[in-house]
């Protein structure tokens, strides 16, 4: 067989164990949704009761309407958590490779977390972080 007749036979085995490996995963994963939506489906309790319908208080019956308004400092407060939560995270992965970077690494996180504080500050001095 003729050298570079060999190579593309290579390649294009390669690239098509790629794509069955890719779509044995796209199979299998929609597979397994399937089956467990099935499978709840079949032994999970049912209810029909007009009770079913209605929301759960503690116990207490609702009385007047569920779409009361709520304070925006509420959203406010939560987004800032979230915010300042999902971006200490990111500093796990940093301390992970700061040995490997070496100053630039330390550069970087300095200048998150210089931007962190900042967004803290300002957050704080505009009345975001005190409950109303």
């Amino acid at each position: 067989m003729h050298p570079l007749k060999s190579e593309q036979y290579c390649y294009n085995i390669k690239y098509f164990m790629n794509f069955t490996l890719l779509v044995t995963v796209i199979v299998t994963g929609i597979t397994l949704v399937a089956a467990a939506y099935i499978i709840a489906k079949l032994i999970g309790p049912r209810s029909y009761a007009k009770v079913k319908g209605e929301p759960y208080e503690s116990g207490i019956p609702t009385r007047g309407s569920s779409w009361i308004p709520i304070h925006v400092g509420y959203y406010l407060f939560a987004i800032l958590f979230l915010m300042f939560d999902v971006e200490t995270v990111f500093l796990y992965p940093w301390a992970v490779v700061v040995k490997q970077f070496g100053a630039a690494a330390l550069l970087s996180i300095g200048f998150f977390l210089v931007v962190l504080v900042f967004g803290l500050a300002y957050a704080w001095r505009k009345g975001a972080l005190e409950w109303k």
